[in-house]
């Protein structure tokens, strides 16, 4: 496991996110599932959310992080799995996936934490996904998690964080890979989502929809004034819209390395 958390902060990582920011209590989304190729390294995967406060450019971020991840180091196959993280210094000492360390506290034994995902999506086929609620608790502070209709999974407890201990800053949603070949001058093949640009649309490419955030009256609505950041576009893209049905949308992912993205 240290290996892994090791390569995550060594290696290039690659995202295409949607944010929003300022005094949030919590988010929630449905999140498309597939199970993109990851290639040889140690290399992974992932679509989360994150709830975010401190600073990103120090040593105090606190970090809650839930979603579906192929990892191969860290489950031994490549299958997406229901995953969560947190961290209270950027990732530096604190901090693991699931219940690889105290943190998390489930109390929902149904759910299991790092379960493979079945089915999973196809191209041009049948469409499944998730949906991941994260909130504060209002009364004791602590962070809560659900999955599916409302199936309460577990928590953070508030005492675990620094920034979070009081409120969010910032909750992002989306993809991210680690590129392990950033010093080899060739970008990885791992893929994010689909493996398919967003242009492509339903089907093929993989989705967030129904975006939601927390407010301080513990209530939930569609998230507004939603920026998108892609780090490079010729490996993976975002596109974002809004719809009655989806609310708060976009699409996301790519192949990594293409004739675009040597």
């Amino acid at each position: 496991m240290q290996s892994l958390l090791l390569l995550a902060a060594a290696a290039f990582m690659n995202e295409s996110n949607a944010f929003t920011g300022l005094n949030v209590f919590g988010a929630k989304a449905t999140i498309n599932v597939w199970e993109p190729q990851i290639a040889e390294g140690n290399e992974f995967s992932l679509s989360q959310i994150w709830i975010l406060s401190g600073s990103f450019d120090g040593s105090d971020l606190n970090s809650i992080e839930a979603g579906w991840q192929v990892s191969p180091e860290l489950y031994g196959d490549s299958r997406p799995r229901l995953f969560t993280y947190w961290t209270s210094d950027s990732y530096q000492a604190t901090g693991c996936y699931n219940l690889l360390c105290s943190g998390f506290i489930q109390t929902n034994s149904r759910i299991a934490i790092g379960a493979a995902i079945s089915p999973v999506s196809s191209l041009s086929g049948n469409q499944y996904d998730i949906t991941i609620l994260i909130w504060k608790d209002p009364k004791l502070g602590n962070w809560w998690m659900s999955f599916g209709d409302s199936v309460l999974v577990g928590y953070w407890p508030t005492e675990i964080f620094t920034h979070l201990a009081d409120k969010a800053t910032m909750v992002e949603w989306g993809g991210e890979v680690v590129n392990s070949r950033a010093d080899d001058g060739r970008h990885t093949t791992t893929q994010m989502g689909s493996g398919q640009f967003a242009e492509e649309g339903f089907g093929k490419a993989s989705y967030f929809r129904n975006l939601e955030v927390v407010d301080s009256d513990n209530s939930l609505s569609s998230a507004r004034d939603v920026s998108t950041l892609a780090e490079n576009t010729n490996c993976y893209n975002i596109k974002s819209s809004s719809n009655a049905e989806w609310g708060t949308y976009f699409y996301y992912g790519g192949p990594g390395n293409n004739p675009s993205c040597p």
